[in-house]
């Protein structure tokens, strides 16, 4: 299954990679990446594969949530059928 994660924030060293961290710990592959600084704010979307991650998608979305407060980042994820839903016109 496939998910979208968003990262939005003050810019600062080390989002990508904490923020890859976080995903290859739960054995999650990035598909995909684009990331931009627009001014001070660094935003980031990627496209994960999460069908061999090792616990719920609430509990993925709880622990990048978490990780993002202890950085000051927004970081949500929702499942790419739902993404797409949403965005059709």
């Amino acid at each position: 299954m496939k998910a979208i994660v968003t990262v939005i924030g003050k810019d600062q060293v080390g989002i990508i990679a904490g923020v890859c961290t976080v995903l290859a710990e739960k054995n999650i592959n990035v598909l995909d990446i684009s990331q931009t600084v627009m001014q001070d704010y660094f935003t980031m979307i990627m496209m994960v594969d999460i069908s061999e991650a090792g616990l719920t998608f609430e509990d993925l979305s709880r622990d990048l949530d978490e990780f993002g407060r202890t950085k000051g980042l927004s970081i949500r994820i929702q499942r790419e059928d739902i993404f797409e839903a949403m965005h059709r016109i």
